[in-house]
């Protein structure tokens, strides 16, 4: 029985073969080079709370630049978890380019409000975590003095969210003192008057309301009258001359 070859078929397979190989030689090739440098780029905020020197620092590790790293010596996963711990970190991207190029994306932590007390002071982060004060940059945010601690951080970031979200009220509250019973009184940028928070609860309708006294006052001249606007009771609005 004779055998019939095909030898386009066999063409084929040998060209598919050959570029099998190649394609393999050139990735092992290409893995074995070193990395070309490091680049970090930061998402959102220009206003850096950790320098780019610090970051590349993380990457690179104990080697002096990313020169002498080879392509397939870099650990991706725990290069992201290292930069993720930072404190001053939100979240990041590390990725290898074509090029050999190690690039982070690094999303800084947004704090929201400042905490003032006898140990010092800190940040409370968009997330309600404590964040250290930069060497770098000072951000512009609420002052918070008083009794802050582990149990009501977390509510008052919940209420500084709100503010640092709604344009009116970044604009307008300034600073709040917290009481040991937990009552806050909060201070406004352009105005004489306290505003008494009361406890963190309702904070969405209270804010709703004092925003419609701020609107009415202004319209009617009274505003600079007052001397106490307190928000506690969900219902009204109750002004102290």
């Amino acid at each position: 029985m004779k055998k019939i070859f095909n030898w386009t078929n066999i063409r084929l397979v040998l060209m598919l073969g050959a570029v099998g190989f190649l394609l393999a030689f050139t990735s092992k090739r290409n893995q074995e080079r070193m990395l070309a440098k490091s680049e970090v780029i930061f998402t959102g905020d220009d206003n850096l709370f950790i320098t780019n020197e610090a970051v590349n620092k993380l990457l690179i590790e104990n080697n002096t630049t990313a020169r002498s790293i080879r392509k397939d010596k870099v650990d991706l996963n725990r290069l992201e978890k290292s930069l993720n711990r930072h404190e001053m970190i939100e979240k990041s991207e590390v990725f290898v380019t074509i090029d050999g190029v190690l690039k982070a994306k690094v999303k800084q932590k947004t704090p929201i409000a400042r905490v003032l007390d006898e140990n010092g002071s800190f940040y409370i982060d968009y997330e309600g975590n404590r964040m250290p004060l930069s060497e770098q940059y000072s951000a512009r945010v609420p002052l918070i003095t008083g009794d802050v601690n582990d149990g009501n951080r977390k509510k008052i970031a919940e209420m500084f969210k709100m503010v640092h979200d709604d344009d009116f009220l970044k604009k307008n509250i300034i600073g709040a003192t917290v009481s040991p019973n937990g009552n806050i009184v909060l201070a406004n940028r352009n105005f004489s008057y306290d505003i008494d928070f009361g406890r963190t609860i309702n904070m969405e309708r209270k804010f709703s309301n004092y925003k419609a006294f701020f609107q009415k006052a202004v319209t009617d001249s009274t505003i600079n009258k007052y001397k106490l606007i307190n928000l506690r009771f969900t219902q009204q609005v109750v002004c102290t001359k």
